[in-house]
């Protein structure tokens, strides 16, 4: 169904200009006559009706901003008068729509213009899909007029029926924008503007509905404090006569300001740390309950009542029993467990002397482990609180990048928190406990701060004793905790902070260790985990030593122990299958049945012709990794002549130091091969490479030389690199060999290997006291001064030599 549009006789009307209004067929309107826009277009119509029967008639065309409609509403000057306020104004009456056409002329100062009235017909009865919508328009308005109490409008409302009538009656609904008044003024078609006023009316009451839910919550809450706040008043009323009647005394807010007091007054706290704590309790009785200072002034009494101010373990003074828990629990780490040993000795004599506190400090101690990973740095803090009979924490440190994590946050922040270690001191429960602070070289820095620079006071026995926490802003003594600081990289923590601690190296575990560990602590372990009895499965010495020497190559234990756990989940698979029958004992002929062939066999083990050594120009070195001490294997080539490409070619991805090493053999040689016997006009006309193994691994320092200048001896003079040889030292342009650092780890590994001589310089001497005896007995170690005694001892006898390499 739509409306039926019929042109008519066209109208001459004067046009009355309406901005930012609009006005529609049936509705009312006084205008004010002092506007000359609306009294030219009245006094013209007056004029024009003297010729014509009838009302003056103008044309209402809205007006926003300087724009005309196209469409307007024919009116009817009802009335000319004075309006409430005492103007002059007439009384026009909205007829119907009109279509307007082109200006014309006409009298008075008024806009004339012609248009066509258009007409509307609906067809008699109403469809049923009109009705429905006369309908719920009828009850929308309804509703709405019933909100704003207009019940004599509601019956007017009901009473219309015309279709058009209804929908131009939301003209006076004050909601509606001057856009969505032209929109229906424009719209010709009853039903389609019928449609348009509903959804306009229905947007308006959703909106309604949503501001007045708003208003509902936001005056119930409003309610609900002014209601809490009344009855909290009157309970601080009751209290107070309460405490009157029976003479006590306390603050204003009650029982919970009385009970931190109370609490405060009754716990073991310092002297200043028990004002601070009463200031702090006089500001909690002074605050509102709706003041967020409150909250933060209990969070902090409560962080401070906490803490053990004055709870301290009694130290085992027993030496001899704590050797004996350490011997127990780790084998190996002389070093560690002598320091410790000796720290217990100095406490015990400074207690029974009365000196337990000189000048405000205990005698706390601050050991930084150094060591690859696996060597049992972790597990040795809690075999330290063992032996001491004290509480044990572990702070990790690994990734830790935010300044306030040591040192804690202000109060004035939200979730404000103490650092780590002061929770780390509310854990223990007592104010000596040994503290790990783990992976302290993988501290970083950021925008945040720097973490490690605030632990320069955390470390400093001359400073802890009165540690500030950023959150407690009292005075914390630290100075009688064992912090244990560990770390796989020194050269990664910083050197302030390095100086406040005592440097205490684990260069991983001989092969013998290895043995007694695997035997007395990963295996009953890895029993249990594996659900297995200690009788059901077995593993003789030869089979663990065989793993610990073939099968992982390592400085710590952590493989060894996947190997065993490995092998002893492959035997209880077996036995549930059916497989095999328990009790087993595992031999060293076994494994390669059970986890596969070994991974690491020592180069001395393999066929000559296939050992790495087997060609000229092939040195082996030692070099000390993150993970340890580790075999490193340098080759070197000449290239062809005809090629041209002459001068020093090096890859392996290596350091500026080891480039400068390489050159530095390189000119050793040019200037002292003759000396030597080696053909140096090689050197000169043809291109030098050395290449280091494992490419994909960064290398950097100068131990390295003595090995690139004996592969380059070697691959001049033809002569092989003996097997079992092993060095490490750096060389200086005269043929010097210099010392250098890691000679522990070095030989470790070079007895890891199979290695069964090796050569470190003159100066290192000293450092063979930190290796163990049991692995200096298997190795020929050779301290050399030069150059020379190098090539001598690592290079075959001239009768084995094989032709060098073209």
């Amino acid at each position: 169904m739509a409306a039926e549009n019929a042109s008519s006789t066209p109208l001459t009307l004067p046009v009355l200009p309406l901005d930012d209004e609009v006005v529609l067929p049936g509705m009312v309107v006084p205008l004010d006559l002092n506007d000359a826009d609306v009294r030219a277009a009245v006094e013209a119509a007056q004029a024009a009706a003297r010729s014509e029967p009838g009302k003056p008639r103008v044309l209402l065309v809205p007006r926003i901003d300087g724009t005309y409609a196209r469409t307007g509403v024919l009116g009817t000057v009802e009335q000319v008068g004075r309006l409430a306020d005492g103007d002059p104004g007439a009384l026009i009456r909205g007829r119907g729509r009109v279509k307007i056409g082109a200006g014309t002329t006409g009298p008075g100062a008024a806009l004339w213009v012609e248009g066509t009235r258009v007409e509307e017909t609906l067809p008699e009865p109403l469809p049923g899909q009109v009705a429905e919508l006369v309908k719920e328009y009828k009850a929308l308005a309804t509703s709405w007029l019933r909100k704003r109490g207009a019940w004599q409008v509601v019956d007017r409302v009901q009473q219309i029926d015309d279709v058009s009538a209804l929908a131009d009656n939301s003209g006076y609904s004050p909601f509606l924008s001057t856009e969505q008044k032209v929109e229906l003024l424009e719209t010709s078609d009853p039903v389609a503007r019928l449609k348009l006023a509903t959804e306009q009316l229905r947007e308006h009451l959703a909106e309604q509905d949503v501001a007045e839910s708003i208003a509902k919550d936001v005056q119930e809450g409003v309610d609900k404090q002014q209601r809490e706040f009344l009855l909290r008043r009157q309970l601080e009323a009751v209290r107070k006569e309460l405490r009157e009647l029976n003479g006590e005394k306390g603050g204003k807010d009650g029982e919970e300001s009385d009970d931190y007091r109370t609490r405060v007054e009754a716990a073991d706290l310092p002297e200043k740390v028990r004002e601070a704590a009463l200031k702090e309790v006089d500001k909690l009785e002074r605050s509102s309950d709706q003041s967020p200072e409150g909250s933060w002034i209990r969070t902090w009494l409560d962080t401070v009542l906490e803490l053990p101010w004055n709870e301290r373990t009694e130290d085992a003074y027993d030496i001899r029993g704590a050797q004996a828990v350490l011997d127990a629990e780790h084998a190996g780490l002389e070093d560690v467990k002598e320091r410790i040993t000796e720290y217990l000795a100095v406490r015990k004599r400074r207690s029974d002397r009365g000196l337990g506190v000189v000048g405000g400090r205990r005698g706390g101690a601050v050991l930084a482990l150094v060591g690859p990973p696996g060597v049992g740095k972790t597990s040795l803090g809690e075999s330290v609180a063992h032996a001491m009979g004290r509480k044990f924490v572990r702070v990790a440190l690994g990734g830790v990048r935010d300044e306030a994590e040591i040192r804690g946050h202000r109060r004035t922040y939200v979730g404000a928190l103490p650092g780590r270690i002061v929770r780390a001191i509310k854990e223990a429960g007592s104010m000596n406990p040994v503290v790990l602070l783990d992976e302290i070289d993988k501290v970083g820095s950021d925008f945040r701060g720097d973490p490690a620079a605030a632990l320069l006071e955390v470390l400093d026995p001359a400073q802890n004793h009165t540690f500030r926490d950023h959150y407690l802003e009292v005075e914390l003594d630290l100075s009688d905790v064992v912090f244990l600081a560990t770390a796989n990289v020194l050269e990664a923590i910083p050197e302030a902070l390095l100086d406040r601690m005592e440097l205490v190296r684990l260069d991983g575990y001989t092969e013998d260790e290895k043995v007694v560990i695997a035997r007395d602590h990963l295996l009953p372990r890895q029993l249990e985990r594996a659900g297995l009895k200690g009788d059901e499965v077995t593993l003789d010495e030869g089979a663990l030593r065989k793993l610990a020497g073939e099968y992982t190559r390592e400085a710590g234990v952590r493989n060894l122990e996947r190997s065993v756990a490995r092998l002893l989940r492959k035997v209880a698979a077996q036995h549930e299958l059916g497989e095999r029958e328990l009790p087993f004992t595992v031999t060293e002929a076994d494994l390669r049945g059970l986890i596969g062939r070994p991974h690491h066999v020592p180069e001395s083990a393999q066929d000559p012709a296939e050992r790495r050594t087997a060609v000229p120009g092939v040195a082996t070195g030692l070099a000390v990794t993150g993970a340890g001490g580790d075999v490193l294997y340098v080759e070197a080539s000449l290239a062809d002549p005809e090629t041209g490409a002459a001068g020093l070619t090096l890859t392996g991805q290596l350091g500026d130091v080891m480039k400068e090493s390489a050159q530095i053999a390189l000119s050793f040689l040019r200037s002292h091969g003759a000396e030597l016997e080696l053909p140096v006009g090689d050197l000169k006309d043809r291109g030098v490479h050395i290449h280091f193994p494992a490419g994909a691994v960064p290398k950097d320092g100068p131990s390295a030389g003595v090995t690139m200048t004996t592969a380059l001896a070697s691959l001049l003079s033809g002569r092989l690199v003996r097997t079992d040889v092993a060095m490490t030292g750096e060389v200086s342009l005269t043929g010097r060999v210099l010392p250098i650092g890691g000679v522990k780890q070095k030989l470790l590994a070079a007895h890891r290997a199979g290695t069964t001589t090796v050569i470190i310089p003159k100066r290192n001497e000293p450092d063979l006291d930190d290796v163990p005896a049991e692995v200096l007995d298997k190795l020929d170690v050779h301290a050399v001064t030069d150059v020379r005694q190098v090539l001598e001892l690592a290079l075959a006898p001239a009768e084995v030599t094989v032709p060098a390499a073209a």
